[in-house]
């Protein structure tokens, strides 16, 4: 078992000494996550700029969040990319269902692996963006309240 610790503002596992410490938690069932990079949550410009924002503020993906890395992502790409990405995503947009492919895409990919597990009833699988919605911690609060 393992338990969080907050370091430095980053969150980092770290074995419990003590097996005991752990909460005796036996979850009925087993959640499965499928979770994909992310998408905007519509192809608009404003929607694409809450999303670029996300990412581009992650330090896994931009290690140096420094002042001049603020001053680009700031007053350059997130006044100016948008509208041109909004652009690119109304392209390719299912309009059918109001979103990205990639959401389209990740969601019949869950199903089908959760139609592929139906014979084993104490799986349950759904999926989340790491950027966007639906979160993780979205997915995993609705896995936990599936008993899992």
């Amino acid at each position: 078992m393992a338990k969080k610790r907050e370091s430095t503002g980053m969150s980092v596992v770290v074995p419990l000494k003590d097996a005991s410490a752990a909460p005796a938690i036996k979850p009925e069932r087993i959640g499965v996550l499928l979770v994909n990079l992310g998408t905007p949550d519509a192809c608009d410009a404003k929607s694409v700029r809450v999303y670029l924002k996300e990412f581009l503020s992650d330090r896994r993906v931009i290690e140096d969040q420094g002042l001049v890395w603020q001053a680009i992502l700031n007053g350059i790409i997130l006044r100016v990319r948008p509208a041109r990405k909004a652009l690119d995503y109304k392209k390719i947009w299912n309009f059918e269902k109001n979103e990205s492919p990639l959401k389209t895409i990740t969601r019949s990919q869950s199903d089908k692996l959760a139609d592929a597990l139906s014979d084993s009833a104490h799986v349950v699988v759904d999926w989340a963006m790491r950027y966007g919605n639906p979160s993780v911690k979205s997915g995993i609060d609705a896995l936990i309240a599936k008993g899992c």
